[in-house]
Parts: C-alpha cells; structure tokens; sequence
C-alpha cells in the first residue's frame, strides 16, 4: 500500500491489503504533516486513525467500503474531502470542517440531503448517483459555485433561492418536468438537465 508516505517517522492508517483475497491487515505510514492523503482502493471500511493529521488539506477516501462519515472532527484544516464510491447513507458528522470548500459524496446511498449547515465556505458538492429525492439543506451554504445532483430521484428545481452564486448546477438523469425557481440564479453559467422528464422548454422564473 502507498499513499503521502513518511520520512522517518510517522502514524499508521489501517486498510485492508488490496493485493491478497485473505482478511490481512496493512498499515499505510503517514507524513503527520502532510496536507494531501490519497487512500484510493484501499478497502477500508471505517474513518479511524486520522486524529495525528493537523495541518492536511486534501483527503481522498475514493473507492473504499466506508459507511459512515465519522471521526473526522479534528481535521479542521480540511479543505477538500472526496468520498466518492462508497456505502455511505447519510451525512453526518461534519460541522467541524468549517474550512471545507470541496466536498465529493458521489456513487454512495445518501436519501437527504442534511448536516451541511456548518460548511460555510463550501464552494464545492458534488452527490452524483445517490437516491436523493428532494433539493434542501442548502440553505447556508451561500458560497456554493458548483453543484452536482446528477443520477437521483429528484423531482423539482427548488430551495436554491440562498445559494446566488451558483454557477453550474448539474440535474441530469433525474425526473424533473419543469425548468423552474431559477430567479435568483444571476450567476449561472451552465445548467444541465439531460435524461429528464422535461418534455417541453417553458422556462418559469
């Protein structure tokens, strides 16, 4: 296993060995200075043994068999979290991350979209491929730009009326009718409905 490796000293993180079919456990040794750890495809199954790591900045948690967001409290220095493909159902645990502008919860099992309040500067979402049905909880995020809510259940333009800053909102392959509630979008540069149930361009602002 490799990742942001270590000098001379360092913490372990704890994955399972992606090269054997057996249950061995393997430990990844980590600069605890490091601002970037990428974990992709490393099998691991739980958020645990980040704590040591107070000044990263990027965390790459892709491809693993994570199913809760947890344990992440202490990384407030935070500003990019991927957690794409995984098992996650639900957001949680995250009102620490103040400084988060980027956040990937994308290929997981996610049905609402809450506990997002505390990302103040959040610039960045992306929840591509969840069983989300509804647009909310985004209220404070007021410095969203980009929003990705491709690939859901989702029915309705709605409750973006705060987030004036977007500027591409991604709806594709959902099952939205109407092209609405867009008004207070003056920013916007690309919208993107493909794959809808959008059966005619009436625009209602």
């Amino acid at each position: 296993m490799s990742s942001a490796t270590v000098p001379e000293a360092g913490e372990g993180v704890q994955g399972e060995n992606n090269n054997n079919n057996n249950n061995d456990i393997e430990y990844v040794e980590v600069d605890p200075n490091a601002k970037e750890l990428d974990l992709t495809r490393h099998r691991i199954k739980k958020i645990e043994g980040f704590d040591f790591l107070h000044t990263i900045e990027y965390l790459c948690l892709r491809w693993n068999l994570i199913k809760k967001i947890e344990n992440l409290h202490m990384l407030v220095t935070l500003t990019e979290l991927d957690l794409y493909d995984n098992q996650i159902t639900k957001i949680e645990n995250l009102d620490e991350l103040v400084n988060l502008e980027s956040l990937d919860l994308s290929f997981n099992r996610i049905t609402v979209l809450e506990n997002l309040s505390a990302l103040k500067k959040l610039k960045n979402a992306y929840f591509v491929h969840n069983k989300i049905q509804k647009i909310e909880g985004l209220d404070e995020l007021t410095e969203l730009e980009y929003l990705e809510l491709g690939d859901n259940q989702i029915k309705k333009i709605e409750n973006l009326s705060k987030n004036t800053k977007i500027k591409r909102l991604f709806l594709g392959a959902n099952q939205i009718a109407n092209i609405e509630n867009l008004d207070l979008l003056n920013d916007i540069e690309v919208l993107s409905l493909p794959a809808n149930a959008i059966q005619e361009i009436k625009v209602t602002i």
